[in-house]
Formats: C-alpha cells, structure tokens, sequence
C-alpha cells in the first residue's frame, strides 16, 4: 500500500500539480478565479456565471454558442500548457528525450483542467434543467457543444505543433553548429540551469509519465545527452508557446473592431476565456523572463499603467451621445448651479410645466381626477420587466385608466428602462399605430439579454482602449460598452428608444404621455442630474430656496439648461437611459462636457426609487394640485421587500470585525428607505392624509434563495418568477386598492 502511494505521488501528473501549487500560484488562481465566476461564488450579483452557464450567439442559446465557447476553453486550455510548460519544463530534463515532449506534457498536466471540466459540466446541466427548464436531450446537446468545440481546438493545436515543435531525434539530424548557450533560453535563464538538472541539483523527482494511452512508463535518465540537444528541444517549443500567444491577444483585439457586426459577438464567456489565455501568457512571461524579480515587475507595471492612465490618449472617458465636446465648455461651479436656480428662471419653468399640466387637466372634463406618480426601483432586467409588469398588467385592468392619469414617472436604472419602453408604445397608441401595447411579446422584448454584448465588448474592447470610431448627431465618438448597452437595447426593442430627447417635448407638453425624470448621480459632489426636454430648474432646489435664497443648497443640476449650448435637446435618449442605469463596474461612468468634467453614474446611488424626484415634484406644484385634483397617488414598484432582516455580526471574525465600521456603507438602499419614509411623510403633511396614497407592488420571490439576479439577463426561471409575482395576493389586493383610488369606485 505504502508503494502503491509513493507510486502515485511521484508520478508525473502528481508532480506536476505539486510544482504549480509551490511556483505557479499566480496562474493556478486564474483557475480559481474562473471556477468561482462560473459557479457565481463571486460576481454573483453581477450575473457573470450566465455567461458561462448559458452563453449567447446570434441572440440564441445553443448548440453553436457552446461550441464556440468550448473552443475558446480549448484555447485557455492550450495556453495554459503552454505556459507553464515554459516556465516548469527545465525541472523534467526527461521530456526532451520524448517523442512529442509537448504531448506528453499536455496529457500529464490536463488534471486541474479536467477538475474544472467536471464541475462546468456539472453546473451546466443542474443550471439548464433548473433554471432554464430545458430538456435532457437539449442539454445533451449543449454540452455536447462545448467538448466538441474544446476537443477540436485541441486538436488544431495538435496539427500546428506536430509540424513545429520538434523532438531529440528531429533536433540531433538538423543541428549544424551549436547555439550561442551565453544567451542560454531569455535574458535571466543561465545555461547551467540545464547542466544542474542533469545531475540532479535542480530535478524535480519523477519516477512515471502517462503516455498518449494513458499507460504509466518509467522515466530514464538524460545523463549521458549534451545540453545543447536538450537545450535546442526546450527552445523550439518556446517559440511556438510565444507565436500560439501573441495569435490569442491579436484575435482578441481584432474582435473589438468588429462589435457592430452580430456574426463576430462571439459569447461573452468565451472572451473571458481568451481574456484568461492572455492573461495567463503575460503573468507567464514575466515569471519567466524575471523569474525572482517577478513580483517587483508586476507592481512595477501597476504603477506604470496607473501613471499611463492618467494622461488622456491611455484614458477613454465615456461620453453622451449626441453633445458637443468641441464648443466652449461651461463652468461646472456652486456660483453657475445658483445662476441656473435663480426666482426668474424657476419661475419660467413652473409656468412650462403648469401649462403641461393644466393640458392634462383638460382631459377629464369638470371632474376632478386623481394625479398618479409612478415611481420604480432600479435592479437591471429585473426591475425592467417588474415594473414593465405592473404598468402593462394595472393598465390594462383599469382599462386605460392608468396612463391616462399618470402626470409623471421617474425611477432608477432597469425598473425605468421597463418604464420608459410601456410609454413610448403608449405614445405609438396614441399616435395612431395599431399596437396592442398589452402584448406579451414586449415583455420579452425588454427582459432580453444585454449582459453578453456588454462583456464581450469589455473583454475584446475596452481593456485595450477604444479604438473605432462612430458619429451620432454630427459628432464622433469611440465604440465602447456603453455604445455596445445602447445597441442591444436598441435591437432588443425594435430601436423604438433610437430618438433624441426633444421628441419627447412636444407629446409631454401636450400631455400625450406622462412626463418623465431621468436622475442620474453626480460622482464629482453628489448631487443629482434631471434629464427632461423641459426646463426644470424647480427640481434643483427645495422651493424654500427661492423664498428665501440662501436657506438651502442646490441639490441638482438642470440637464437642458445647463448644457443647452452643447446641444442638450440633442442627447440621444438610449444615451439618457444609460446614464440613470449605469451599473458599476459593468457599465462606464459617463463624463458631461463641462470644466471640471460631470462624472455621472447610476440614479441608484442617490434615489433608487425616484421618491426624492416625486415629493419634491409635488412640493413645489402643491397649490396647483390642492386646486386640480382630487389627490395623488404614488404608484412605487420596488424590487425588494420594504422591511429588511436585521443582519447580526455577532459571529464575525477578526476581519469582518476590521471592517465593520464601513458595513454601513452596504446599506445605501435601507438608508435611502428612511431617507423616502421622511419625505413622504411631509407630503402628507403637505396635501392632507385623504389627498395622498402610496400604493407598492413588490417583486416577492417564491424564496429569497430563487430571487432574480440585479443585473441585464434573466434565465427563464427568474422571468417567470417576476412575472408571477404581479399575481400574488398581496399585490392583487393593491391592484384593487389602485383602481378603486384612479377611477372613484
């Protein structure tokens, strides 16, 4: 038994695993970084493991998508042996005297691979047949797809190096004059190196290899070869590592000039991959080009990069499609944001918007009607289809009654996306088209994936800088992820969202559709941003402001007016969705044409749910609403349940404990919660308990385990679990509330 043990330890494919987890810690972690994305231990909330679990192409899930994504593991895979078999070769002295050497490395080092294989495998089809609700044979089929796709680039590989890499006995016939052994393999590798391992000083004990049957054979000794010929069979086989790896970076990079062609969007996932081959071969390069210095360059080349980054041709900043970056830039200051909230021109923009509401007080005749607001909570296509649910389903139950009453809608992120496309079919209605704006087929249409073409165009793009241009509005800017959210969201909708802001004017102002508030983050002070075709200075400033002038602070800044000179009206509306749904890290902070630069991100980071937008809307037209309406009702349609568990650290550890002072930080939504329940408490101050109601549907999972991911895909699962939930008692009993409050039943 004890032999048998030893047998084991010392073979070849043991050994090899030993060797990486003691030197190649570096490249070992890029396994676990992947096995951790791909079974959403990390990145959850992201949804990264879609990516790999249920990967696109074409806009479909299947056969050829996992076959491109299984070539492109291949390719990992290939690179990875290539790799370490670069830097870990010299320890077996043994290899050189093999026919195919690099073969035989490859089978002995593919157990880690094969590791991560089982558990894709295994996640996959749990995943398929729990989430997506696929058949057995379909699910044969897709994994099917990606071992095709894997075996063949395998063995495309194969072909390549059985022509290239050469063998002891190919080398020993070819070799005329010896090689110049000073230079040795690259700068940093000594030549004795080889001369040390053939005596032992440096061999890494093997006793037993698989061969290409996977039959155990012993090792013999090299002893009596020359170093040269050892020598010689090490370098060729490097140099094909180094051609297969600048091949991956430049397939990589030339597939970032290709993004607006659907053919060449291959699956996100598999650009992770060759993103990881990439990887891997340069952490490889450097460990063995600097070997123990390696550590120093690495964080030698973080600066560089940091420092590189900081000028402008290394920097892509994303803008707003549609502005003018070229004219004279204004002044991003207190004393400008004052300027643009002075009594004048508040006064000018409550008179444009009072006229606004008073056409849409002329639709109800001599009856005063209940003023609705609807405001939704952000959560990417979660919140898009919930609040496209509510609306859809509560319209059409009130048989039209709800839009029709509804003065205004604003909100976060996905839930206005949702939003947003219901109002834009309602306008089509309106104009005339014969659109059944209750169709299904539109709630598909806005929960379909744009995660996909969002990380494949940070993979294959961004990360090596921007480099295609596209013109918009007379104007040129680079293709990058955020050009790629705005593209799919426009094919995913029928590019109903491909108009620029002032299309809007004229049905807002005629009350043809509700208005709307788009809210982004100001990351620069915190304030926020209101994007609408009309001036809305009053939503800048608490109405106390303009009473008594110095009392508060300017809490916001008028999109329209303070970029009118850039072309504000112009700014492409797929654009302004964007900006109030820009997810971090996913999507990219959008930089305004001001001096300093307007950073904005996610309307989420402030109001997640649009109340701060509704209670200051109503503050300040009060009077007009006291004497119009019979009320308000603010409709809120919110992702996550109002009341929260409390969260207990009694168990925490010392580095939880370290960081437990920052935990609040995690609680921005709870925190905004208190912040809306202070607000709204005023305004029933304000309009009277009998003239205010808030009505909250909430997307309630059938467990918190099952809850829809926050981020743009949905498995067929997590969309029926949204849609399921508009029926819930609970919701219902609201609905029925709703109706009885709009229509005075």
């Amino acid at each position: 038994m004890k032999n048998w043990l030893i047998n084991i330890f010392y073979s070849f494919p043991v050994q090899l695993i030993v060797l990486h987890v003691r030197n190649n810690l570096l490249i070992i972690f890029t396994w676990l970084l992947l096995s951790l994305l791909m079974t959403g231990t990390i990145g959850d909330i992201f949804g990264i493991k879609y990516l790999f679990l249920t990967p696109e192409y074409l806009g479909k899930v299947n056969f050829w998508s996992y076959l491109i994504l299984g070539a492109a593991f291949g390719a990992f895979f290939m690179t990875w042996n290539l790799t370490t078999y670069m830097l870990d070769a010299f320890h077996f002295p043994f290899l050189a005297t093999l026919e195919r050497p690099f073969t035989k490395f490859c089978l002995n080092n593919m157990f880690i691979p094969l590791g991560f294989i089982g558990i894709y495998l295994y996640y996959t089809v749990w995943f398929q047949s729990y989430n997506e609700y696929w058949s057995g044979l379909t699910i044969f089929y897709h994994c099917m797809g990606f071992l095709l796709g894997f075996l063949l680039m395998i063995l495309s590989s194969s072909i390549y190096f059985h022509f290239t890499n050469i063998d002891i006995l190919n080398l020993k016939s070819k070799l005329r004059r010896p090689p110049n052994l000073e230079k040795g393999i690259a700068p940093g590798r000594r030549v004795p190196d080889i001369e040390s391992i053939k005596i032992n000083e440096n061999r890494w004990r093997v006793d037993t290899y698989l061969n290409e049957y996977f039959r155990p054979r012993l090792v013999r000794s090299v002893a009596h070869y020359e170093s040269i010929i050892l020598l010689g069979v090490f370098r060729q086989n490097h140099v094909n590592a180094l051609v297969v790896q600048l091949f991956g970076l430049v397939v990589l990079i030339s597939l970032g000039f290709l993004i607006d062609y659907p053919v060449f969007r291959i699956p996100a996932g598999a650009s992770v991959f060759i993103l990881a081959s990439v990887v891997v071969a340069i952490t490889g390069a450097i460990t063995y080009w600097f070997h123990q210095w390696r550590l120093t360059v690495f964080l030698l080349l973080l600066i560089f990069i940091n420092f590189l980054t900081k000028h402008e041709g290394f920097n892509h900043k994303n803008k707003a499609y549609g502005l003018n970056y070229n004219n004279d830039l204004p002044e991003y200051s207190y004393n400008k944001l004052e300027e643009m909230a002075s009594p004048n021109v508040v006064k000018e923009d409550k008179a444009t918007t009072t006229a606004i509401l008073n056409n849409w007080r002329k639709q109800f005749g001599r009856k005063k009607p209940k003023m609705v607001i609807f405001c939704v909570s952000g959560g990417g296509l979660k919140a898009a289809l919930w609040s496209m649910q509510v609306l859809q389903q509560s319209d059409k139950y009130m048989e039209g009654d709800l839009f029709k009453h509804t003065m205004l809608v604003t909100g976060a992120s996905g839930g206005l996306i949702g939003v947003a496309y219901m109002r834009e079919l309602y306008l089509q209605k309106q104009m005339g088209n014969p659109i059944n704006i209750y169709d299904s087929k539109y709630l598909t249409k806005v929960s379909k994936d744009l995660l996909n073409s969002l990380c494949f165009t940070i993979v294959s793009n961004d990360l090596f800088l921007p480099r295609v241009n596209f013109e918009a509005g007379g104007y040129l800017y680079k293709k990058d992820r955020g050009y790629a959210f705005e593209k799919q969201l426009n094919e995913n909708t029928d590019f109903v969202f491909d108009k620029v802001l002032a299309d809007y004017k004229l049905p807002e102002q005629e009350a043809l559709i509700p208005m709307m508030m788009l809210t982004p983050s100001i990351v620069n002070d915190g304030r926020r941003l209101v994007i609408s075709p009309h001036g809305v200075s009053y939503m800048t400033i608490a109405p106390i402001g303009i009473e008594k002038p110095g009392s508060v602070e300017v809490d916001a800044v008028d999109f329209g007016r303070f970029f009118k000179d850039q072309g504000s009206d112009q700014l492409q509306f797929a654009t302004a969705i964007r900006m109030n749904a820009t997810y971090p890290y996913i999507l990219p902070n959008v930089y305004l044409p001001s001096q300093p630069s307007i950073e904005v991100m996610d309307a989420g980071f402030r109001d997640n749910y649009g109340i701060i937008s509704a209670t200051r809307y109503i503050q300040v037209f009060s009077d007009w609403i006291k004497r119009n309406t019979s009320g308000v009702v603010l409709v809120q349609v919110s992702g996550w349940d109002k009341i929260q568990d409390v969260y207990s650290g009694d168990h925490a550890g010392v580095l939880e404990t370290m960081f437990n002072p920052l935990g609040i930080a995690g609680q921005i939504l709870e925190l905004q919660d208190y912040e809306h329940d202070t607000n709204l408490s005023f305004i029933y101050d304000l309009l009277g308990k009998d003239k205010f109601e808030v009505i909250r549907f909430v997307y309630r999972p059938r467990s918190e385990q099952e809850r829809a991911s926050m981020t743009f895909h949905l498995t067929n699962r997590e969309a029926n679990d949204i849609l399921n939930a508009f029926y819930l008692e609970e919701n219902q009993n609201k609905l029925k509330e709703l109706r009885k409050l709009v229509r005075g039943e």
